[in-house]
């Protein structure tokens, strides 16, 4: 008896390895691989929407928020972000959709209580919305703000947390929030227990972005002539050292690009556009090349690491769609392929 029990055991188990080697694999939804890219829209129109680049074919797919709900996106997208398997669609007219990251179908929305919404993050299962809020006489903005919202698909603003003038881009750091305000040159420091402002710290020039780099917390900013990137203490919230680039006419788009190296866009403004391709280098704090590539109405950028390629979005002055210029990484044209009204961002998957 014990031989058959032993002999039935070998083959349950074998039974099972054999069953979990020949599982079938979970298809992948339509939007789990290639290149997003993200329009911003038209003023007036409010016309932003996501297109979808195949990166085998190089096919490119328009509308895809409209094809996957069947109404348009209606509003001015500012970014999205993606956290949880979820991407967060926000528009600085007010709105934030929620959509699944493989389908784009629309899971919830944040439709009311919001002004001008720049970003958005995901913790403790809430949804936490930086946000300028309303412009006053003199055009500032001196009531703004973080929306809580207590389900990550959206829903109604349990509460807005005040912050300094113009929220931008924000970073969790354990249980605590960190937001980077362009319009006080301030980062504000949240406790998501307390949702409240527990420290500001000042920085240089107009902060606008955090993002990590080798471990390394960096918070991006930038004056008329130079880059400033603030290295950020993730205990004491402190910044421990700034790296600063001489580069006049930076602009807040930039993309963290292989190695060490940091892609920004500088732009001479209105009514020249004289715009470029800076390549910057992290640890050293040089400007490898102020002008890899230029051009006129470059508005957004990114890196594919699958590549080493550059996606540089053109706005093509906003006279109807934008196109999406790819160069390698030394700055040498690869391709141009069609976008949206202002292509501003790209999400490499």
């Amino acid at each position: 008896m014990k031989k058959f029990r032993l002999f039935s055991g070998v083959i349950a188990m074998a039974f099972l390895a054999f069953s979990c080697y020949n599982d079938p694999e979970v298809p992948k939804g339509e939007y789990d691989s290639g290149i997003l890219i993200w329009n911003e829209g038209a003023f007036g129109a409010n016309d932003g929407e996501v297109f979808h680049l195949n990166a085998n074919t190089n096919e490119v797919q328009n509308n895809v928020f409209e094809r996957a709900n069947s109404r348009p996106f209606a509003g001015l997208i500012q970014e999205v972000v993606a956290s949880e398997g979820n991407f967060y669609l926000v528009a600085n007219t007010g709105k934030v959709e929620v959509v699944n990251s493989s389908t784009f179908v629309s899971l919830g929305s944040v439709n009311e209580g919001l002004d001008i919404s720049r970003s958005a993050v995901v913790a403790n299962g809430k949804l936490y919305i930086s946000d300028w809020g309303p412009y006053n006489a003199s055009f500032q903005n001196p009531s703004s703000y973080v929306a809580v919202v207590n389900q990550t698909t959206g829903g109604t603003i349990s509460k807005k947390i005040p912050v300094s003038s113009r929220p931008e881009g924000m970073s969790i750091v354990g249980d605590r929030l960190l937001v980077a305000c362009a319009g006080a040159a301030k980062i504000e420091v949240i406790s998501l227990e307390q949702e409240t402002v527990v420290k500001s710290i000042e920085v240089q020039g107009t902060p606008v972005r955090f993002f990590r780099h080798n471990g390394v917390l960096y918070l991006f900013s930038r004056s008329a002539q130079e880059v400033f990137l603030n290295k950020i203490n993730v205990s004491t919230f402190e910044v421990i050292g700034v790296t600063t680039f001489p580069l006049p006419a930076s602009t807040s788009r930039f993309a963290l690009g292989e190695a060490n190296d940091l892609y920004v866009i500088s732009s001479s403004g209105w009514p020249s556009y004289n715009d470029a391709i800076a390549k910057l280098e992290i640890n050293t704090g040089q400007v490898v090349q102020a002008s890899i590539y230029s051009g006129s109405g470059f508005y957004g950028i990114g890196f594919d690491p699958a590549k080493k390629q550059i996606y540089v979005g053109d706005n093509n002055g906003f006279q109807g769609n934008g196109t999406v210029i790819v160069l390698d990484a030394n700055g040498r044209e690869v391709k141009t392929l069609e976008a949206g009204r202002g292509p501003a961002g790209f999400i490499f998957r």
